[in-house]
């Protein structure tokens, strides 16, 4: 009986001195963290710096991503059913209201929304509806909402509806748009100077202007018309509502009628620029990473001695395994909840840039943020799981290692050299997966994993190419000092290897990313000579474009006269291998005069009788987005609902034209083939040429401007609907700018994470080395001596770094220009290089180092010789 009871004790005896041994690690583990915060320091500023980013990235994305689904009519509840106008025309007949309201569909909402220009000829989003039927329909949602959970939305009774009712030129925005734009309460739209009332963002108007629909058409011209109406009903309901618009008459000639999707198009439709955005992200969390293990492994080189005593007092492998494991799950929990809070923070500065971007490109407002807990767990997650993999080798090395030596550093080196070896041959085999996969993917989310192999692969070539390169250099060397030099370079490269590898990859991608954004900024400033032809572009209101055009043609100084149609159409695929039934495709559908079309559509393809055909036949041109995105080729056959009425809804693709920065489908069709379907007469735009002080020359600069001003004067126009083609130019560069400003930021942050990795590392390794160069000066070797040998070791490493950068980093470019970007956006760019940006990133990299060793040599002059020859060598 006895014996059994001691054979139950025994384990749990045993587990609990196997919990006092790892708590007793961890405590000496603590106190050296203590003696070297430096070491805790460099692990935690990696972890930092890593989840910062990510989080930063995460949760802009997140919060977009969110707005799409969420997005709702202004002050009212998501649409499940819009009206829009019927084929051919631009505005809805407001009857059209009127007649659902009578017949007792209530639950509808007329919607008027355009641009209207303010100061110095800006664009605002102005959005007008019936306040009254929006806010009974909030009332009815938010009603319905609480009986099975409350709501913490904004009530009406927030709003100010007596003054919005009463006719007053009175505005809504949201309170950080007022802030920005309205600090006075006051705002001048058209000539016009309106109060503004600002409301709590929970409203969710984003960076739209909200009006009462009697003021939005007055502002924009629209009396008596409507953009669209939007209805709301359950989904099961649908059919019956169509029936009832049936029954009361409202037919496809008086409005088309479409099925909301919860916001899953703008969803797909912005896929691939969150896509880069998270690939830009998971790239500075890499980079932190490696600045995190090199912290890690320092720390461990350095507690070698430690570790080995620790295993020679008796102390358990597993309780020293346990104990290293329990100290980096904590250095993992403070560093990712110091980036937590630090990457909502970038978030918030993030914010506006995404908003911006996404408004130019798609459409798409965005919402305030918000955050969540399970970002920071999803973060600890992560990175503990990087953390782990990357580190418990080590450790499993560290603890097996045997207890009658601290360290053999000949057998490290091998190791060292071993592992390089692998490294590299493992880079070779990757970039080679790369490289017989690449001309088979055609989608840009194989591109991008194709791309992510390449990325990884390349740092890994480093630390071999690094050996061979200060070994190339070694027969080049005098004896003395600098074979000891490139000798003792040779060793440091182990040490190294984890800041060089970040850096290198933070170079590659910056060098990529400006190959990219300046590569995009020529091609389009090339594309934009080609597609303005015109002095000045027109876009007067629609019920005064035919008194204006009829002025123009009259119009002495004129020297051209151009006009471009526009209406929204479908484009019909036919059954294909890929898709079994028809596919439709919603499509701006355009047309230019002659001169334009043939002078200004720079044509990527086309047929060899394009311009022969294209006048006489059902020959169309599309832009290449779209022929990219849906695999048209020269000669398909499609299908267009726009030329019903010819008797013939089928053409032929003539050409792909080059598009640039835009992101829609558009179709050109010729001027006879828009009559013949009996389109819109009037053009949306115009433009005009004018001439010169002389025969035949163009006007300068100067008198365009003051023509421009006498012109708007004389079309009763303000200067914001008249543009000058420098202007448009200006406008069009700074949108595209501001596009990949987030791009931009986001890849200088990395480079940045990476400098810091690198200053980390060499004032880590400089540090290390005190006693080594001690011993150096105590031999003869002067302090400036010793500070130029240190510089010339850390220069000579980054230099083949930068160099290797080049290569590496036109490669990227390479690939996001011509895979990347084509398949995502459909957009072809003509590869470019920018050698003052690079020379910048470089310049970054050699002055972080030129800092990290400058720093630590300066502590040790400061220091005695006898300390300095006592610190325990790397």
């Amino acid at each position: 009986m006895k014996n059994k009871q001691l054979t139950k004790a025994a384990p749990t005896k045993l587990e609990s001195r196997s919990l006092t041994l790892t708590w007793l690690s961890l405590k000496v583990f603590i106190a050296h963290y203590r003696h070297a915060p430096l070491q805790a320091g460099a692990i935690l500023l990696g972890i930092a710096l890593a989840v910062t980013l990510l989080i930063g990235v995460k949760a802009t994305n997140d919060n977009a991503v969110r707005s799409y689904s969420d997005a709702t009519e202004l002050l009212s509840q998501r649409a499940d059913v819009l009206l829009t106008p019927p084929l051919g025309k631009n505005s809805l007949n407001e009857s059209v209201y009127f007649a659902l309201r009578t017949a007792g569909l209530s639950q509808s909402l007329a919607v008027v929304n355009g641009k209207i220009s303010g100061k110095n000829g800006q664009f605002w989003q102005l959005e007008g509806s019936d306040l009254i039927a929006a806010l009974t329909l909030q009332q009815s949602r938010n009603s319905a909402s609480s009986e099975t959970s409350p709501t913490s939305s904004p009530q009406i009774n927030d709003l100010p509806l007596a003054e919005l009712l009463s006719g007053a030129p009175t505005v809504i925005m949201s309170q950080s748009l007022a802030a920005k734009v309205a600090p006075d309460g006051k705002l001048i739209l058209e000539n016009s100077s309106l109060d503004v009332i600002s409301i709590d963002d929970s409203f969710g108007l984003g960076s739209a202007i909200l009006a009462d629909i009697s003021l939005a058409q007055q502002l924009l011209n629209m009396q008596g018309q409507l953009s669209y109406i939007a209805m709301f009903s359950e989904r099961a309901d649908l059919p019956q509502l169509k029936s009832q618009l049936d029954a009361l008459g409202i037919t496809p000639q008086k409005a088309s009628f479409s099925q909301q999707d919860q916001g899953q198009a703008l969803v797909a439709l912005t896929r691939s620029f969150h896509l880069n955005l998270n690939a830009m992200s998971m790239l500075a969390f890499v980079v932190g990473l490696f600045i995190a293990y090199n912290g890690v492994r320092y720390s461990l080189m350095k507690r070698q001695k430690l570790l080995v005593q620790l295993l020679q007092q008796g102390i358990e492998r597993r309780a020293l395994m346990t104990a290293l494991m329990l100290e980096l799950v904590l250095l993992v929990v403070i560093g990712s909840s110091l980036g937590f809070i630090s990457g909502l923070q970038l978030s918030h500065w993030l914010q506006p840039m995404v908003a911006m971007t996404l408004e130019q490109m798609y459409g798409a407002h965005l919402l305030p943020g918000i955050w969540q807990w399970t970002w920071l767990f999803e973060a600890i997650a992560l990175t503990l799981a990087a953390a782990l993999a990357a580190c418990l080798p080590l450790y499993r090395d560290l603890t097996r290692q045997a207890l009658a030596q601290g360290a053999n550093r000949y057998q490290q080196m091998q190791a060292h050299r071993k592992t390089h070896s692998i490294q590299f041959a493992s880079a070779c085999g990757l970039l080679g997966i790369a490289a017989l996969l690449f001309p088979f993917s055609q989608s840009y989310n194989i591109s991008l994993v194709l791309l992510g192999i390449v990325t990884i692969a390349i740092p890994l070539l480093l630390p071999q190419l690094l050996h061979w390169g200060v070994s190339a250099l070694m027969p080049l060397a005098r004896t003395g000092l600098w074979q000891y030099l490139l000798a003792e370079t040779r060793e440091l490269i182990a040490p190294l290897s984890l800041a060089m590898m970040a850096i290198l990859l933070a170079l590659s991608a910056n060098v990529s990313m400006n190959t990219l954004v300046g590569s995009f900024e020529q091609t389009l400033r090339t594309w934009l000579e080609t597609r303005l032809h015109a002095d000045l572009y027109i876009r007067p209101p629609s019920q005064r474009i035919d008194t204006i055009q009829t002025q123009l043609m009259h119009d002495t100084r004129v020297s051209g006269l151009y006009q471009q149609w526009q209406i929204e159409a479908e484009l019909s695929l036919p059954a294909s291998a890929e898709n079994a039934s028809e596919q439709t495709i919603p499509v701006s559908l355009l047309s230019r005069d002659d001169y334009s079309v043939r002078h200004t559509s720079a044509l990527k393809e086309s047929l060899p009788t394009l311009w022969q055909s294209y006048f006489n036949a059902h020959v169309i041109l599309v832009s290449e987005p779209l022929a990219l995105k849906y695999q048209l080729k020269l000669g398909d056959n499609v299908s267009l609902n726009a030329l019903a009425k010819t008797g013939n809804s089928q053409a032929i693709i003539g050409g792909i034209y080059y598009d640039h920065g835009n992101t829609r489908n558009e179709v050109i069709i010729s001027q006879p083939l828009w009559q013949q379907a009996q389109l819109p007469l009037l053009p949306i735009s115009l433009a005009a040429s004018f001439h010169g002080d002389k025969q035949g020359s163009k006007i300068t600069e100067t008198a365009l401007d003051q023509l421009q001003v006498e012109l708007a004067a004389e079309l009763g126009l303000s200067q914001a609907q008249i543009y000058s083609q420098t202007k448009i130019k200006t406008q069009a560069i700074a949108m595209f700018k501001r596009t990949f400003s987030i791009t931009l930021v986001l890849n200088s942050l990395t480079l940045i994470v990476a400098a810091i990795g690198l200053f980390s590392a060499c004032l880590m390794l400089t540090q290390a080395r005190q006693a080594p160069l001690a011993r150096l000066y105590s031999l003869g070797v002067s302090r400036n001596a010793l500070r130029g040998m240190v510089f010339m070791q850390m220069l000579i490493v980054v230099l083949i770094t930068c160099l290797l950068a080049m290569p590496t980093g036109a490669l990227l470019g390479y690939l996001l220009i011509n895979k990347i970007t084509l398949q995502a956006f459909g957009w072809t760019i003509k590869m470019i290089w920018d050698w003052q940006a690079y020379g910048h990133a470089i310049l970054i990299a050699l002055a972080t180092c030129t800092l990290a060793v400058l720093l630590p040599l300066y502590w040790q002059t400061r220091k005695p010789l006898v300390a300095s020859l006592q610190q325990e060598t790397l």
